[in-house]
């Protein structure tokens, strides 16, 4: 008997879908050693090899091409059966979640995907920045948050589920384009462009450089991401966002990020929900759904 996980499953299936552990870890939403560690114990527990490198490209070993069949019929049987246990339950109902700006990028692909496993689910999704996301759990107005720093304010139940990197980010024209290992202080020389006070991002950066000791200028204050790159495009200054909101942007070369020491700053997403809630089965099932999916 062998004694695989899911886990491994899914990594293999992305990394065969895709032939590149870049690419599976982005698309699942991990690191890529750990997609390569996924792959390594499934290795083992085979005893065969399932993927080897030519120059730069990874193919499937005949031994993967074969396990490639098996382990994409069994992960539809898992989703099949999933959805019939879940009809069964009466896996049925609204899920109201709220979520800061930021993981607005991500986060309806993950409903998407929740709600073809349960179709008769229905989800209300509300976007706003922190202190609104704060007054809504505050006042019982929404099952789940998704957020990237835990509420100090609130008696609240947060579990990480995915990881975020905050980045710098630059015009591609900018001197600082071709550096490496930029140094911390030689930020000191830019202009930042800043989310608004209360922000989780901007919380984080200010925390950041206040415990390096390195004061920054910052300049024009905006509400939205979508300000911020566009300001940075245009030459106003430099910005610091979530690797998460600027795949678009680093793929048509309109932005870039810039290599500086201790840079990303390493963080997660967070699942959250009042203590003591009672969670429709709904909202149970789509927590459960970011946990299992992002697990390491």
């Amino acid at each position: 008997m062998l004694h695989l996980t899911l886990r491994q499953l899914i990594a293999f299936e992305s990394v065969a879908k895709h032939l590149s552990y870049s690419r599976a870890a982005e698309m699942l939403h991990l690191s890529q050693p750990a997609v390569s560690m996924q792959i390594r114990q499934l290795e083992n527990v085979l005893g065969l090899p399932l993927f080897e490198q030519l120059g730069k490209k990874i193919y499937l070993t005949e031994a993967g091409n074969e396990f490639h069949h098996h382990s994409h019929n069994i992960l539809e049987q898992l989703n099949e059966a999933e959805t019939m246990l879940a009809e069964i339950k009466g896996m049925r109902g609204n899920l109201n979640i709220s979520v800061a700006s930021t993981a607005s990028y991500f986060t309806p692909h993950l409903l998407a995907e929740f709600c073809q496993r349960h179709t008769l689910a229905t989800v209300n999704l509300s976007v706003t920045n922190r202190e609104s996301l704060l007054q809504r759990l505050n006042n019982n107005e929404t099952d789940l948050a998704i957020m990237g720093r835990p509420p100090d304010e609130l008696d609240a139940d947060a579990t990480p589920f995915m990881e975020n990197h905050l980045a710098i980010i630059a015009p591609v024209n900018h001197p600082l384009a071709n550096e490496r290992n930029i140094p911390l202080s030689r930020l000191a020389q830019e202009t930042f462009l800043v989310r608004e006070q209360g922000s989780g991002t901007r919380i984080a950066m200010e925390r950041f450089f206040a415990e390096k000791n390195i004061r920054l200028t910052t300049g024009t204050e905006m509400s939205t991401n979508e300000a911020i790159k566009q300001a940075v495009q245009a030459g106003m200054g430099l910005g610091i966002l979530s690797l998460h909101t600027i795949s678009l942007e680093l793929e048509t070369a309109r932005l870039m990020v810039l290599d500086v020491q201790n840079f990303p700053i390493q963080r997660h997403w967070y699942v959250v929900h009042r203590k003591g809630k009672r969670l429709t089965t709904v909202a149970s099932a789509f927590k459960e759904f970011l946990l299992q999916k992002h697990a390491t």
